[in-house]
C-alpha cells in the first residue's frame, strides 16, 4: 500500500493547479437551493457532476425527490445524484456523501471580489461561494478517483456516493430517499463518510464524532382581538409580550444554565474515553474571543467551554414574532406573540420527553402569573443527536490517513450544530458514519469571502484518498 499512496501523493501535487482550476469551475455554477431564479444552476451543478463521474467509468442513478413550494412557486426539486465506482466483491464499499448547492451570495454583501468567480489570494486563499461548502470536498471524492486513473492505481474500495442539491435548504426530499435507497443501491456499504464540516482550529486536523440534536419550540401569547393604543390599554389588560417576556427569561439564566426541571436528568455522564478527547486539542479562550471580537465566554476553563459547546444541552432564545421591531417609536400592545426558541439535545435525551418537560414547566410558570391571556407551546422540530465512539475501526483508518498525510495525530471532536443525515445514515444503512472534515475552523463558510485554504484543499485529496486505502486494509468487525 506505501507505494501505491505515495505515488498518488506526487501526482496530486503535480495536479495541484488544474484541481484549482476545477474548483474554479463548479465555483462558477451559481448552485443556490434558496433562489427559485437559480433553480436551473443547482440542476447544472448536478448534472455536472454525474457526467464527470460517468466519464470515469462510475454508475450513476438520478433520483428526483418531487416538488417544493418556494416562497408560492412551485418548483421540481434538484436531483439527487446516486453513483457507484467499482463493483468487486473482494474489496470494502465506502458510501460518501456531500452536496452541491451552496448559501446565497451578492458582491454588494460585503464580498471582496465576485462570490462565483474563484480567487486564489497570495496568502494561499481559495476565495469563493461553495468552496469549503461544500464543493471543495465533493470535489475531492472525484479528484480522487481520477488521479488513480490517471496514474494506473487501482482504486482499493468500491466507492458509492450520494450527492445532493438542497442541503442549503433543508435537504427537502432526502430522508425519504435514503430510507427508500437503503437496501437497494446502498446495499452492501460497509462504512460511510461525509465531508462537510471543519476542523476545531486552523492549523491542526480532526476527526468528528458526535453532533447535538435540536429541539425548535415556538412559544405563543394570545390577548385581545387586535393590537391595542398603550395609552388608552396600558395598565388595564394582560399584555401579552410581558408575559412572553417573563416566560422566556424563566427558561435559561445568564451563565447559560436550563431552568427547565429534569432536562439534565438524561445526559450521558462522561466516560473515560470521552474526557481522554480533550487532551490536546487545538482550542483557546484567547483564539475564541478574538473570533468574537469581545471576550463574553462564560467560562474560566477551556475544557469545561468545549464541552458546553459539544456533550452538555443548552438553551437560546431566537427572536420573537409579532411584536413592533422596525426602526422609531411605536406605542402598540401587541394582540398576539410568538416566542423562539431551541434546545440542542445531548447524549442519551429524547425529543419526546424534551418536549414534554419544556411544555409541562412554561405551563407552570404561565399559571403563577394569574394572566387571563391564553399561551401555548408548540415544537416545531425535535432532531437527535448522534455520536459515534472515535475508537471504532472507521475512525481508527480516518486517524492513520490523517497521520500520514499532516505528520500529527488529528483533533477527536464533536459538533455543537447539526448534520441530520448523518443519523439517517447510520440508523438506515446499520453502519458506522464518520466525519471527516477538509476545511478549517476560519473558512467562513455562509458567510462573506467564504474560502479554502489550498493546503488544505491539496491535502484533503491526499486525506480522501488515504483514507480510502486505509479502509482497505482495516478489519470493519
Amino acid at each position: 500500500m506505501a507505494n501505491t499512496v505515495e505515488k498518488y501523493f506526487d501526482l496530486v501535487d503535480q495536479n495541484q493547479q488544474k484541481f484549482i482550476e476545477t474548483l474554479r469551475e463548479v465555483v462558477a455554477i451559481p448552485s443556490v437551493s434558496g433562489d427559485a431564479t437559480k433553480r436551473g444552476e443547482v440542476v447544472r451543478m448536478g448534472e455536472w457532476l454525474q457526467e464527470r463521474w460517468e466519464a470515469l467509468g462510475a454508475q450513476c442513478k438520478r433520483v428526483d425527490p418531487g416538488k417544493q413550494d418556494l416562497h408560492g412557486e412551485i418548483l421540481d426539486l434538484p436531483p439527487v445524484i446516486l453513483g457507484q465506482y467499482g463493483n468487486d466483491p473482494s474489496k470494502k464499499t465506502v458510501l460518501v456523501y456531500g452536496h452541491y448547492d451552496v448559501q446565497p451570495a451578492l458582491l454588494e454583501d460585503g464580498w471582496e471580489t465576485d462570490p462565483f468567480t474563484l480567487v486564489e489570494k497570495e496568502d494561499g486563499r481559495l476565495v469563493g461561494r461553495g468552496s469549503t461548502d461544500d464543493k471543495g470536498p465533493v470535489l475531492g471524492w472525484l479528484l480522487c478517483a481520477e488521479t488513480h486513473k490517471q496514474a494506473g492505481l487501482e482504486f482499493p474500495v468500491n466507492l458509492k456516493f450520494c450527492f445532493e442539491g438542497m442541503e442549503e435548504s433543508g435537504s427537502e426530499g432526502l430522508d425519504a430517499i435514503i430510507v427508500d435507497e437503503a437496501d437497494k443501491w446502498f446495499k452492501g456499504t460497509g462504512v460511510v463518510c461525509i465531508s462537510d464540516n471543519y476542523w476545531l482550529g486552523t492549523q491542526k486536523p480532526c476527526l468528528t464524532h458526535g453532533l447535538r440534536g435540536v429541539s425548535y419550540f415556538h412559544l405563543e401569547v394570545e390577548g385581545p382581538g387586535a393590537d391595542l393604543h398603550s395609552g388608552v390599554f396600558g395598565g388595564t389588560v394582560h399584555e401579552p409580550m410581558v408575559d412572553l417576556v417573563h416566560l422566556l427569561s424563566r427558561l435559561v439564566d445568564t451563565n447559560g444554565r436550563i431552568q427547565v426541571p429534569g432536562i439534565y436528568d438524561q445526559v450521558m455522564a462522561v466516560t473515560d474515553e470521552e474526557e481522554s478527547t480533550y487532551e490536546g486539542l487545538e482550542f483557546s479562550h484567547k483564539a475564541l474571543a478574538t473570533d468574537l471580537k469581545h471576550d463574553v465566554i462564560i467560562h474560566d476553563d477551556e475544557r469545561a467551554t468545549l464541552k458546553h459547546r459539544w456533550r452538555y444541552p443548552t438553551l437560546s432564545i431566537h427572536g420573537v414574532e409579532g411584536a413592533f421591531y422596525a426602526s422609531g417609536d411605536k406605542t402598540v400592545i401587541p394582540a398576539r406573540v410568538r416566542g423562539k426558541f431551541s434546545l440542542r439535545t445531548v447524549p442519551n435525551m429524547e425529543p419526546a420527553k424534551v418536549a414534554e418537560l419544556v411544555t409541562k414547566y412554561v405551563e407552570s410558570e404561565f399559571a403563577k402569573l394569574g394572566s387571563k391571556n391564553r399561551m401555548r407551546v408548540i415544537e416545531t422540530h425535535g432532531g437527535r443527536w448522534w455520536y459515534s465512539s472515535p475508537n471504532h475501526p472507521n475512525f481508527v483508518a480516518a486517524a492513520r490517513a490523517t497521520e500520514r498525510v499532516y505528520g500529527v495525530k488529528p483533533d477527536l471532536t464533536r459538533e455543537g450544530g447539526s448534520i441530520p443525515v448523518t443519523l439517517t445514515f447510520e440508523e438506515n444503512l446499520k453502519v458506522n458514519v464518520l466525519l471527516l472534515p477538509m476545511g478549517a475552523a476560519d473558512d467562513g463558510a455562509h458567510s462573506i469571502n467564504e474560502k479554502i485554504d489550498k493546503r488544505n484543499y491539496i491535502q484533503g485529496i491526499k486525506l480522501l484518498g488515504a483514507y480510502l486505502h486505509e479502509i482497505a486494509e482495516t478489519d470493519l468487525n
